[in-house]
């Protein structure tokens, strides 16, 4: 799994930050998060290819949403015929399909629009789910977490060898869950050789929002939190005004959760020239690793046991 941050700036875009997105790349399926001004050409400057196969929307935030009718326009130009599906908080789904159809635009593939409680699953697909959670902006607003499922126990290859069982199809149907019965009638149980389930990756991505229990109670052990961290302490009470985070308080959430990665992201741009203030602060809460999110950095998300650490670029 590779992360890539497309836009990592306020409102406000600057000439370092563009508006809000992110995606992530798992296995060779593509997910937008967020679709900013521009976003179609911070793609084509990232190198991270245009087959997204959903778009997830945080809320309808000019800064989160006007890179849609470029992106879908462009989508069209290179032929694309697979679908898209646009996935929005609750009341979003009149106005997305009003951008992706700007202009009387009509694309010569589908689009499907879904609107999404806080709470629910709005994307199943084998292996993993991309879940929905409450956050607090000025809109209607969510976030979303990808949750991937539990993975098989680490083979014991020695242990099975020891009671008999051949070296083949054998150790894949006993890593998968199966009984084995030998040769000789012995039967060898999966669990007799198999660890206990090994958790998958968690990436969570909160869009613009106030620090809530609600992301701590999601993020707990993520490997990686992407939070609104808009201002510093300075700011405080603009942050609380604009329903945005300090990067102080979404580093009490990451204590909080424990999460192996924490990025700083949605930075105003009060701090275009010299972000160092608001990683400053999040070290004072978070001793873990932490960093302020650029635009183009792209991070590889290992399992939890990996053994690795994640790589910048």
């Amino acid at each position: 799994m590779r992360v890539t941050f497309l836009g990592t700036g306020g409102a406000v875009p600057t000439t370092a930050r563009a508006p809000s997105a992110f995606l992530v790349n798992r296995d060779g399926e593509r997910l937008l998060f967020d679709c900013g001004e521009g976003t179609q050409r911070q793609m084509m400057r990232f190198g991270t290819g245009f087959g997204i196969s959903h778009l997830f929307v945080t809320h309808l935030h000019g800064d989160h949403i006007l890179g849609i009718p470029g992106l879908i326009q462009t989508l069209d130009f290179n032929e694309r015929e697979d679908p898209l599906a646009i996935h929005g908080p609750p009341g979003s789904k009149r106005h997305l399909r009003r951008l992706v159809h700007a202009g009387g635009y009509q694309p010569g593939f589908h689009v499907s629009f879904h609107e999404v409680r806080p709470g629910n699953v709005a994307y199943s697909a084998d292996e993993y789910e991309v879940r929905t959670f409450e956050t607090e902006h000025r809109t209607s607003s969510i976030g979303y977490t990808l949750v991937e499922d539990d993975r098989p126990g680490r083979f014991d290859r020695e242990k099975a060898e020891a009671l008999g069982v051949p070296v083949g199809p054998a150790f894949g149907r006993l890593h998968s869950g199966e009984d084995v019965e030998l040769d000789d009638g012995t039967v060898v149980r999966s669990e007799q050789v198999v660890g206990d389930p090994r958790p998958g990756r968690k990436v969570v991505y909160t869009g613009d929002t106030r620090p809530l229990d609600t992301t701590i109670d999601v993020a707990q052990n993520a490997d990686l939190l992407v939070h609104d961290a808009t201002f510093t302490d300075d700011e405080s009470e603009r942050a609380k005004s604009t329903a945005h985070s300090t990067a102080r308080e979404a580093a009490r959430v990451a204590r909080d959760a424990d999460v192996r990665r924490f990025a700083l992201t949605h930075i105003s741009a009060r701090y275009a020239t010299n972000p160092n203030p608001l990683l400053e602060q999040a070290r004072e809460v978070f001793d873990g690793d932490v960093f302020v999110a650029e635009d183009g950095q792209k991070e590889d998300v290992p399992f939890p046991d990996a053994g690795d650490e994640s790589t910048t670029s």
